[in-house]
This record gives structure tokens, sequence and C-alpha cells, in this order.
């Protein structure tokens, strides 16, 4: 049976060696180190880790894999397949394994290469995307492709939603692609590099709403970031974590960020042009809820009027 090492992280990464357990030899896993969290500063592993030792299968856990590789080449692997592993893998392990190193990216390349394609394809308001099963090279994403399966992405799908169907969409085409790839029949096509483009990690700042932005663009990003890492605004020096939301075509001529009507359906909160319905979220040292339940405890008219921050 062909011997693969996977390579992988986050919860994304589950179905996919969940499959390849099922169907192939996997002799190793590798993935990050494990992390401190939380106030107790307690050790957590890695999703992937949590599987492969379910299945008493070996963990690797370089700090550096372009200087810490060895180990993964004295597994001695036939393919090795990566998929939101988190680090730049080496030439020295790319041109290691009999039918090479294999990726599986949650984008329908050459678009959205890099490390947040979901999140970005959501925030830019795509109509679609998908999963790329391609060869691995020195660059980011930038190798051959062999397979690609498409999704739509419809104007209610939140990032939870997508995520998880292209994690499952993800491990389908791979195993799919993998017998291609064993018997030599398999594409192999070039990136086209004027279609390229990225998608940048998220950070803090990139999570921050801007209400004076058109109301599309501001539910774009509270879908394309729920329910990690998510999106925010800052209401009485409190920060206000946005988990749902609907759009509104409501014309009042108030200030972008100012919050219109309390009613119902939520907090209808002023955008550039139109207004955005909170429908779930987090108060600064709360827990999360639903807007109803949050606006039962106060009193809706002293919200209106008031503004929403940048910080």
């Amino acid at each position: 049976m062909t011997k693969i090492v996977f390579m992988g992280t986050p919860d994304f990464s589950v179905p996919v060696l969940e499959g390849l357990i099922k169907n192939y030899d996997v002799i190793g896993v590798v993935t990050q180190p494990d992390k401190e969290v939380g106030r107790k500063q307690e050790i957590e592993f890695s999703p992937i880790k949590k599987i492969a030792l379910a299945n008493s299968i070996k963990v690797l856990q370089p700090n550096k894999i372009r200087v810490d590789y060895q180990e993964v080449l004295d597994l001695n692997p036939d393919m090795i397949v990566t998929c939101a592993y988190g680090q730049i893998i080496p030439t020295e392990i790319l041109d290691y394994p009999k039918y090479g190193c294999i990726n599986v990216h949650a984008s329908l390349l050459p678009k959205y290469r890099g490390g947040a394609p979901i999140h970005r394809a959501i925030i830019n308001g795509e109509k679609e995307t998908g999963i790329t099963i391609m060869y691995m090279d020195a660059g980011m994403d930038s190798g051959d492709i062999i397979e690609q399966s498409k999704i739509t992405i419809t104007d209610d799908m939140y990032l939870e939603e997508l995520h998880d169907k292209l994690s499952e969409m993800g491990r389908d085409l791979l195993l799919e692609t993998i017998p291609k790839i064993l018997e030599g029949t398999n594409k192999r096509i070039k990136q086209n590099e004027e279609e390229v483009t990225f998608a940048k990690i998220i950070k803090r700042e990139d999570e921050l709403i801007e209400f004076d932005d058109t109301t599309v663009n501001v539910y774009n990003k509270i879908r394309g970031l729920s329910p990690f890492p998510c999106s925010y605004s800052v209401l009485d020096g409190k920060i206000v974590k946005i988990y749902k939301a609907e759009k509104s075509s409501n014309e009042s001529k108030t200030a972008p960020g100012e919050i219109i009507l309390c009613d119902k359906k939520g907090i209808h909160v002023k955008t550039k042009d139109g207004a955005i319905i909170i429908k779930e979220l987090k108060m600064e040292g709360k827990k999360k809820m639903d807007v109803l339940s949050f606006l039962n405890g106060i009193d809706k008219n002293s919200l209106i009027g008031k503004k929403f921050n940048k910080e």
C-alpha cells in the first residue's frame, strides 16, 4: 500500500487526514508545535495531532521544518500530502517522494494563494470558490494544478459553513485524484501568473468594521469572519463582536455607524448607503447571544442615536 506522510494543523485538515487513513498507509503526521492556551496556559494539541494519536500514527512537530526535516525523510514516504500545515516546505522534502508532494488548497488557483483563501473569498464578495489539488513547489501555492472542484458562495453563506463544505470537498477531491497520480494519468496544468491574487492572513486591523463603507462590503466582512476571528466595532468604549447580520436599504440620513432602530429584526446600524441589521453579537465581558436576548435586558431606546466607533 502507498505510504503517505500527512502535513497539516487546523480543523480544516481533519477530514482530509481521516480520508487518507481509511484508504492508505499513513505512516506519519507532521503538524505545528503544541500551543499554550487560556489563562492557565495549558498545552493544547492541534486537531491533526489528536487524530494521529487516536490512530497510533507517528507525530512530528518541528519548530522550523526548513531546518529540521530529516525525520520526515527517514519515514521514506511514497507521497506527502499537505493541507493547511502552516510552514514553508523545504526543497529537500519537496524533491523526495516518488509521487511528489501534493497540496490541498481552499481556492480556485491561481486566485487566492496564501493563508486565508476562504475568509478573503467571502469578504471580497466572490460568487464561487473551490478546492485545488496541486503539486507543491518552492513558491507559495504556485505549483502545477492537478484537479479542481467548484462551489457556489451564496449570499447568506458564512465562513463556518463554507469552511466545512470545502474541507469535505478537499477530502473527496483528493481521494479521487490520488489514484490518477499513482497511475501517472493525472493532469498537470501550469498556473497563469497573470491571474494570480493573494489571500493574506487576517490581521487585527482587518477585523474592524468600517460602517462608512457600503452595506454590501460591511455584510461580506461580517460573513467572512464569522465565527473566527470575528469582526468587531466599539460601542460606549467596549468591543462588540458581530457574528450575524443582514442587509437593509434603510435611507436614514444619519451618520454611518449610528444606531437608527432597534426592533424584532435586530439593531439597525447606518452604513454609507443603507444599513446593517445586527442579529447576533458578543459584548465585551459577556457571552455571545442573539440580539433579541441582548435587547431584552436593556432599554432599546437608549441605544438609538449611539454610534459605533472604530476604536
